[in-house]
Formats: structure tokens, sequence, C-alpha cells
């Protein structure tokens, strides 16, 4: 992988660490990490040697807070064709379709729920918190909360996107309405972070990891039905019927795996 100027890349045991290092701007993003983010999904997405990322930001104080509003930023002069900097920098918009965990820490505002809602879940530390300033700062917050709609519920978004600063959702409600999968220490999130990535890592069949993380999302963004139907396709994809059988019928020669409890 290159090297970056807003962004930390470590790779190893199949997990790659993706950080965003701007922590004197609260790890805001500029044009030079907008790009650099975009770069970063494109390498992986010929790199088989990664089979889990890990997302994160720098710092005690935030994951991040969106976009930089001290950068420049160019607009089209039509209002029909608006050019907005970080719509396009979560995994699944740049087709990346492994997974990807989000460890939060601090401040995760505005923009940074592109990133989130992109995400397969998210570990967070016990000082994150969850907001969205845009009403605050007399800007519509559209987008951000359109993504956060699918991970939580409408009052919850209503009440964040209307609320702007003037209120700051904690890691426990987070944890509490299901945007967040666990809370941990501020000093265990790097761990438990990898905990399960390497745990994802480890997964005998990489297609498996993938067809099912396709077949979750498609069910999310599409009716029940048109999932199912394109289930077989996933199915088929990531192996013929016979060769998944016989897995199956293996599964008692697997090395056992002793689970933790959640």
């Amino acid at each position: 992988m290159p090297e970056y100027e807003n962004l930390l890349y470590e790779e190893s045991d199949g997990v790659a660490l993706v950080t965003l290092n701007r922590p004197d701007r609260l790890n805001a993003m500029d044009n030079a990490s907008c790009d650099e983010l975009r770069a970063v999904w494109a390498q992986l997405r010929y790199n088989d040697d990664v089979r889990c990322v890990i997302l994160t930001g720098t710092g005690e104080r935030a994951f991040t807070t969106g976009v930089d509003i001290s950068g420049s930023w160019k607009q089209p002069a039509s209002p029909f064709m608006v050019d907005d900097p970080i719509s396009t920098l979560g995994p699944k918009s740049n087709d990346y379709w492994r997974p990807v965990i989000a460890a939060v820490n601090g401040m995760a505002a505005g923009g940074a729920f592109y990133l989130l809602g992109e995400v397969e879940f998210i570990i967070a530390s016990e000082n994150a918190t969850f907001f969205d300033p845009h009403v605050s700062h007399g800007m519509p917050a559209v987008n951000e909360p359109m993504f956060m709609l699918q991970r939580m519920p409408l009052g919850e978004v209503m009440r964040m996107s209307l609320l702007g600063r003037h209120e700051r959702m904690s890691a426990q409600r987070a944890f509490q309405i299901g945007l967040v999968q666990e809370v941990v220490p501020q000093e265990e999130l790097m761990n438990a972070a990898r905990w399960a990535a390497e745990a994802i890592a480890s997964a005998p069949e990489r297609l498996a990891i993938e067809a099912t993380m396709r077949g979750i999302w498609t069910a999310q963004y599409t009716t029940l039905a048109n999932a199912m139907n394109s289930g077989v396709a996933f199915l088929s994809l990531a192996g013929a019927e016979e060769e998944i059988t016989e897995k199956a019928r293996g599964i008692k020669e697997q090395t056992r795996i002793e689970p933790r409890i959640r």
C-alpha cells in the first residue's frame, strides 16, 4: 500500500487497520483525506490477503466530525448538480465488499454517518458520542440521517437530526437502540475491534463471508422477496451447491471453536 498524508494504514493477520489521521482537526476530512480514503478502498479490492478491515480515528477526541468546513470545496453553479465531498467515501460506495468494523472513539458527527452507514457493525468506547450538527449551523441534515435511518429507529434519527448541537447521543444509548453493537472502556477499544476482525478473518472461505454480507445488505435495502431471489445467485457465486453440501457434512471434523458470550 502507498504512503498517505491523512491516513494511517497497517496490515497483519488478515486484518487491515485504516485510521483517519488529522487529530488537530478532529479527524475532519478535507479534499486530500477524501481522495486517500477512496484510494484505500480501491487498493483493498485487489488485496486478497485482507479479510476484514477496522476503520477508526486517531486520538481520544473524535472518530471524525465529517467535512472539514475550513477546506475549499468547489461546487457546480447549478443547484441540480451538487458535489457532496464525502457522499462516496464508504466501502460499499466504492464497491468494497469485505467486512469493515468501525471502532469509534470520541465524537462521531455529521459526515461520520456516511462511513458508519456502510460498515458491518460498530464497536464504541465509553466516551463515544453521536450527533448531527447541521441544523444548528443553519444547514439541512438530509443524506446523513437517511443513512442512519437504516440503522436507527425513526424517532431517534429525528431527535438527533433536529436537536443538532443541543444533544449528543452517548455510547450506551447508541448501544440500547442498536446503532452500536458493543461498548468497551476506551483503553480496550482496539483490542475488542481486533478480536472481532481476526475472528472474521479466520473463516475458511472468503466468498462465504462476502456472500453472507451481500445477502444481508440486499435484504436491508430492498424487499424480502427480491432479496430472497438474489440470495440464490449469492449462494451460487460462493460455491456450487454440492461443494456447500460437502462442507456441511465435514462440520464434525472441523477444529472446535470456543465461543465468547457477549
